[in-house]
């Protein structure tokens, strides 16, 4: 059994499954550099020279270094990645809510594109593709040998156009062929609902440019329904996005100038304290929270996570949890805890390089650990082995040993595929979130009502820090 080779959150059509924690603002150039390794450059123009004279084809130098800073990058750490001009687009465009694609979260495994999750409502969810799911086959084109951002590029396209991908999955004993069709992906970042007069849920699925807007929206029209007694806020499957929406997010439900979150890294301007204040959330001058009711700050609330809600979501889980405002049910969560800066390069390049490890009010690093509920609820309809940051090769350490799963290689599948129909609405019925069936849900609302809440379980106290 070989564990995961690499991973990294990458949406089709757009690269926000890696939106997790950025910070879209350019380091200056450092005063203090250290004297570069002249043995190591001897070796990397020699190697430039061989494969120039020596190479079967012949290879542009464009492509030599850029394959060098990939190579460098990739090498890091599993979110540290070289991002071309495509790319560097794709990235900005997926900030606002709209791509082009299939509407899939993928990584890499043993050289195959790992399904993440399907995203709701798209091609790829109607389709009946699942985590875990490996994409074997780009139309007639196998994928093994394909870079990820090779493979993602293949599976964008103009809408109404289509694409055959060929996958297998655990426990099927031949290949699986879908055929779906491109469609431009407009993720809502906010849905909302009263699910029964009194109670009101919140889920979001991404945090976006516009979702500090969407969420006062949202809880308002909420508000203006009746009185609320209690709000449940779901970050379920939420994989991240924006720092600044995070903070905005938790910012509405925190008391003003509260500990949000704060970063620590080798530079200095990677070491930063965000508080629940305009000038750490609001991207324009106005307040974009100054309309909320003065209710939601003190409204008895459940934050609801499982192991998809991952770095922005931790963010918000984790304040809420330290200053005691929330009650955290689910599921043990993702465990991304690091920060990703872009840096443009100039030509419409950049890099994403993580520069900083954040940390919870309370000065919790959850670096591969992540947010552990206050009441443990499993989800009896999700049987998908979640895969966490933990489980990446590269990932960065906590400071403490950490228990490494064997996630496991399928057997390769027989040689015969079948091709399957869309599935029907039972079939998607589990993960319906918000829906009267939602298991998770539901016995969130029991506990704000002071019901029994059923499969809970004990957990560590959350008192206790982890440092690095």
């Amino acid at each position: 059994m070989q564990k995961l080779r690499s991973i990294g959150f990458i949406l089709v059509g757009a690269v926000a499954g890696v939106l997790i924690s950025l910070n879209f603002q350019a380091i200056a150039d450092r005063a203090a550099r250290a004297p570069l390794p002249i043995e190591e450059l001897r070796a990397f123009t020699e190697v430039v020279d061989a494969i120039k004279k020596n190479y079967v084809e012949p290879v542009e130098d464009k492509k030599l270094f850029t394959e060098a800073i990939n190579g460098m990058l990739t090498g890091l750490d599993p979110h540290s990645a070289y991002l071309d001009q495509e790319a560097f687009k794709e990235l900005q465009v997926g900030t606002q809510g709209q791509f082009g694609g299939l509407g899939i979260e993928v990584g890499m495994e043993d050289g195959f594109v790992k399904v993440i999750s399907p995203i709701e409502d798209t091609p790829a969810f109607k389709a009946g593709i699942k985590p875990n799911d490996l994409i074997v086959k780009l139309d007639d084109t196998p994928v093994k040998g394909m870079t990820l951002n090779d493979a993602v590029k293949r599976m964008r396209g103009k809408p109404n156009t289509q694409i055959t991908l060929t996958l297998t999955r655990k426990g099927e004993s031949a290949p699986i062929v879908v055929t779906l069709t491109r469609a431009i992906i407009k993720v809502q970042s906010i849905s909302s609902k009263m699910v029964e007069p009194g109670y009101a849920w919140v889920r979001v699925r991404a945090f976006q440019e516009g979702t500090p807007e969407a969420l006062v929206k949202h809880v308002n029209d909420l508000f203006k329904q009746g009185q609320v007694k209690g709000l449940v806020l779901d970050l379920r499957n939420d994989p991240g996005g924006l720092l600044h929406g995070a903070v905005a997010v938790s910012a509405a439900f925190l008391q003003p100038k509260s500990l949000v979150v704060s970063t620590d890294g080798r530079a200095e301007d990677a070491k930063k304290k965000f508080y629940a204040s305009p000038d750490d959330y609001a991207r324009r001058s106005e307040d974009v929270l100054k309309s909320l009711p003065q209710a939601v700050k003190s409204v008895p609330m459940v934050v609801l996570v499982n192991g998809g809600s991952a770095s922005a979501s931790e963010i918000v889980a984790g304040a809420l949890q330290d200053h005691k405002r929330a009650i955290v049910i689910g599921t043990q969560t993702f465990g991304k805890g690091s920060v990703q800066t872009i840096m443009p390069l100039g030509n419409n390049t950049a890099i994403k390089l993580t520069t900083a490890r954040y940390y919870t009010p309370n000065g919790r690093s959850i670096q591969a650990l992540g947010i552990t509920p206050d009441v443990m609820v499993e989800d009896p309809s999700d049987t998908a082995t979640r895969v966490r940051e933990a489980d990446l090769q590269r990932h960065l350490e906590n400071g403490k040993a950490e228990a490494k799963k064997d996630l496991g290689k399928d057997k390769d599948a027989a040689p015969r595929a079948r091709t399957v129909p869309a599935p029907t609405p039972a079939e998607l019925k589990p993960i319906d979130f918000g829906s009267k069936d939602d298991f998770q849900l539901s016995q969130a609302i029991a506990y704000l009502k002071g019901e029994p809440v059923k499969s809970q379980v004990p957990t560590i106290a959350q008192s206790t820090k982890t440092t690095n």
